[in-house]
């Protein structure tokens, strides 16, 4: 199985798909067309998970800004995750800026939706809201 790189535009984020078990999603979330975008990472992740898989698969969501079809995106890839976490460990890092309360209760929201995922929310301040 290849790695996936989706490079960052204004309107989405960058992405990066390890099957050594590291998944990044960072940046805005707007596309024009959401499902369309998003449709090789969803694809890419199906067949992840039917592959020969990492022992643990670990998500970087580093979210800047996303909409509600994003946001919708999201909620079904959490969905996708679930359906594994029986025969996998999967922990999710949704990582947002201390001044974003938009993308915190974003986050929080998926906890509540998700309670059988591992979903760490981590704040970053200012500066080190850079690289991961």
């Amino acid at each position: 199985m290849e790695k996936l790189t989706i490079k960052a535009t204004k309107y989405t984020p960058e992405i990066s798909l390890d099957p050594q078990g590291t998944l990044c999603i960072m940046g805005k979330s707007y596309p024009e067309n959401t499902f369309e975008f998003y449709t090789p990472v969803i694809e890419w992740i199906e067949a992840y998970f039917q592959g020969q898989l990492a022992s643990k698969t670990t998500i970087h969501m580093k979210i800047i800004y996303f909409n509600s079809s994003s946001s919708k995106l999201f909620f079904d890839f959490f969905d996708l995750l679930e359906e594994h976490i029986s025969t996998h460990t999967i922990e999710i890092n949704w990582i947002y800026d201390s001044e974003n309360e938009n993308v915190a209760e974003a986050g929080q929201d998926f906890i509540e939706d998700f309670p059988n995922l591992n979903i760490n929310l981590i704040t970053l301040i200012g500066e080190d809201y850079g690289e991961i």
